[in-house]
């Protein structure tokens, strides 16, 4: 049985790799951005490019990969990844980060789609809840560690953007390495908004505020913590556990939607993670363990939303629409996180720090007050027709491909 599962096994260390350099380099740069005087406006500007920078590569990165292959267009990501990594080490220019900020995300697109495209190649309908969940555990925990790296090391020196290279060289190995046959060729993504929303108001709308909210935290939370003056080690730790508490509180909050409407679970969350974000605001905490404390309650209740929101919409759609459901809400949300980093870095400049919160606390503040709005436009699905809720991965680190390992999704018959 072991044996059925090396392949994949070996595919998820190259994506421990993967995550774990794009979850270093995302926290490095502000930070080091920070230090160098960087305005807040640039600093914001980065977490836009990189999300329009995803986003453009999930609808172009497929073509790249059709003409050169997933193993040769693979290694021209995560070398370009690398690359970039140690670039923005060697010149230390926020309108050049900015720019290579759109590089990376559009190549950190197209190799996650290659792994991704590769796991559900060598996944079975027997394996694919499996493989979905080891999945999830390798993007946490990868992620985490990445940003943990951060706390070991000094972000004034060139060191850590060399161990961020390092890093994307070490997710090369193991798909150069594998003599197991190539995938199919990846699909073409699309995007039908009016379909989307015709199927689920409150999902289509959800996913753009939480995609802002979810944008402006993972772009400027680092920064935040830095102009507060709390350590960088507790920094790391803070921004780790933001995306772990919200890991942890789906599967409650999922078994919980799945017993009532959905929508009231989601309303509810909303409105945890705007109370959060305002206590934090008005109180203007400076205790390194405070502010964590704050700031993972904070995550529990933001970092679930967009499952909820996914989940809904899938109630409402066909069970072989899935994948074109749940991949269209995925690039709303990173439109979404075009415009977050945008707002915040404008509240922050004109306000204070925890101008942040403020921003969180709006997107979330519609989210509840318009799925309050449609709770009374619209009856629930009734329960016995539902999908029992399933837990996914971070959103920021996922493409439409991945969606194709998710259980969810109508099982193919040639498995």
């Amino acid at each position: 049985m072991f044996a059925s599962y090396r392949p994949i096994l070996s595919l998820l260390r190259g994506t421990a790799f993967l995550l774990a350099a794009t979850g270093l380099h995302g926290l490095l740069l502000p930070l080091r951005g920070q230090l160098e005087g960087f305005s807040t406006a640039s600093l914001g500007l980065m977490g836009t490019a990189w999300a329009g920078g995803f986003v453009t590569g999930c609808f172009f990165a497929p073509r790249l990969v059709r003409r050169a292959g997933h193993v040769r267009a693979f290694g021209a990501f995560a070398a370009s990844g690398a690359i970039v990594a140690l670039l923005t080490g060697l010149i230390i220019d926020e309108y050049v980060w900015i720019l290579l900020r759109a590089f990376t995300g559009f190549t950190m697109a197209g190799a996650f789609m290659v792994i991704e495209s590769w796991l559900n190649e060598k996944s079975t309908n027997e394996n694919r809840g499996t493989v979905f969940g080891l999945y999830m555990m390798v993007t946490y925990a990868s992620i985490m560690g990445g940003q943990m790296i951060v706390a070991g090391g000094d972000v004034k020196s060139a060191s850590l953007f060399m161990i961020t290279g390092i890093l994307f060289c070490l997710s090369l190995i193991p798909t150069a390495v594998s003599t197991a046959s190539h995938p199919k060729p990846l699909q073409d993504v699309s995007l039908d908004v009016k379909g989307l929303y015709v199927n689920s108001p409150v999902s289509a709308i959800a996913c753009v505020l939480i995609g802002i909210a979810n944008g402006a935290w993972g772009t400027l939370g680092a920064v935040y913590g830095a102009r507060i003056g709390i350590s960088t080690a507790e920094i790391a730790l803070m921004m780790s556990l933001v995306v772990v508490a919200g890991a942890a509180m789906q599967l409650p909050a999922g078994r919980l939607s799945d017993k009532t409407d959905r929508r009231f679970v989601l309303a509810g969350l909303a409105f945890g993670a705007a109370l959060f974000a305002v206590a934090v605001f008005l109180f203007e905490p400076r205790s390194g363990v405070f502010v964590i404390v704050c700031t993972a309650a904070y995550g529990a209740f933001a970092y679930t939303l967009y499952s909820i929101a996914v989940a809904h919409a899938n109630d409402h759609a066909r069970a072989e629409d899935f994948v074109k459901v749940s991949g269209g809400l995925l690039l709303l949300y990173g439109f979404g996180t075009m415009i977050g980093p945008l707002l915040a870095a404008g509240l922050m400049g004109w306000m204070r720090p925890e101008g942040l919160f403020l921003a969180t606390a709006f997107a979330h503040l519609c989210l509840a007050g318009y799925t309050l709005l449609r709770i009374s436009r619209r009856a629930p699905v009734p329960i016995e027709d539902r999908d029992a809720f399933k837990t996914q991965p971070a959103e920021r680190s996922i493409t439409p491909e991945a969606l194709r390992l998710d259980p969810r999704r109508k099982p193919e018959t040639n498995g």
